[in-house]
């Protein structure tokens, strides 16, 4: 087996290698970006509904984890999975992101059906991230190669040829995500949220037909959690952004231009539709499972707390 050119070796951010080959390329930060992100809208308005999941059930060993579950996300849609820990909502992500299967129902990504697609290639249309991602990744990898490696579903560069598009592709993800500068820092230098925009510029980065987001603000303090809501809500402003589905079981962490929601209990859904006629206090306090009253404030942002 041929030894791995990476071990006990420094990363440099400005170099990049491709098995035993060296190959310099131009540094990242060199790259200009003249034009604004740019997405084939016109062949994904003939793209059917991004995510369809119906009737699913998982089961694990003698627990149900999710039970009859249906969830169909439209193009112009932004949803919000809300419940708490362990009613269903990161089994049903992992579900719609082609991770796991369903014990039963049907799963329909970009009109492709699990079980009779290559579900490889079908995951680079899925931009999938969580707060748990960031730890799959080399620190000392530049936040370009973070990005960069989503090309392939992969978590190294160095298994996968990337060139000067790739490069600023990954940059243009950055900067809409507000993180352009860092390009060349080491991703374990930056801040809990500043990572977290990485990784969010990285869904970006083969133009995908729907993005899946599992607590991505999980972990993170007051001001990287206003940061991200507030790249998330920039994202979902932008007519040509894809359609996401957020999982949280914080509602002061849902962006305002969030349009649907789907609430989970024990596996269940217990209500869904548009989050300005489904998102109530009676509905969060079911999902709850105790008494709590919701405001909405003229902003868009939800507030809850426990009604005595």
């Amino acid at each position: 087996m041929t030894a791995n050119p990476y071990r006990g070796a420094a990363y440099r951010p400005l170099q990049f290698r491709y098995g035993h080959r060296r190959d310099r390329r131009r540094p990242v930060h060199s790259l200009t970006v003249s034009a604004p992100l740019l997405i084939d809208t016109a062949a994904r308005q003939l793209d059917p509904d991004p995510l369809r999941l119906d009737h699913i059930v998982v089961r694990r060993g003698e627990a149900t984890l999710l039970d009859d579950v249906t969830l169909h996300v439209h193009r112009s849609e932004r949803w919000l999975v809300l419940g708490a820990n362990g009613s269903g909502k990161t089994t049903l992500l992992r579900v719609a992101s082609l991770y796991d299967h369903p014990s039963s129902g049907s799963v329909t990504v970009l009109g492709e059906r699990l079980g009779s697609t290559d579900v490889r290639s079908l995951r680079r249309r899925v931009g999938y991230s969580s707060s748990a991602f960031a730890a799959d990744f080399r620190g000392d990898l530049p936040a370009a190669d973070i990005v960069m490696t989503a090309k392939f579903a992969a978590l190294e560069p160095w298994w996968h040829r990337y060139d000067d598009a790739d490069r600023e592709r990954a940059v243009e993800c950055l900067v809409r995500m507000g993180v352009g500068r860092h390009a060349d820092r080491p991703f374990a230098t930056l801040s809990t949220g500043e990572r977290q925009r990485v990784l969010l510029a990285r869904t970006l980065m083969n133009d995908p037909g729907v993005i899946l987001l599992d607590e991505p603000t999980g972990g993170l303090d007051l001001g990287g959690r206003e940061q991200l809501v507030a790249a998330l809500d920039d994202l979902a402003g932008q007519p040509d952004s894809p359609p996401y589905v957020l999982v949280t079981h914080h509602v002061d962490e849902v962006p305002p231009a969030t349009t649907h929601v789907l609430m989970l209990r024990d596996g269940r859904s217990i209500a869904q539709g548009p989050i300005d006629d489904t998102l109530t206090s009676d509905a969060l306090s079911e999902c709850f499972a105790m008494p709590l009253a919701l405001e909405r404030r003229p902003d868009g942002r939800f507030s809850a707390w426990a009604r005595r």
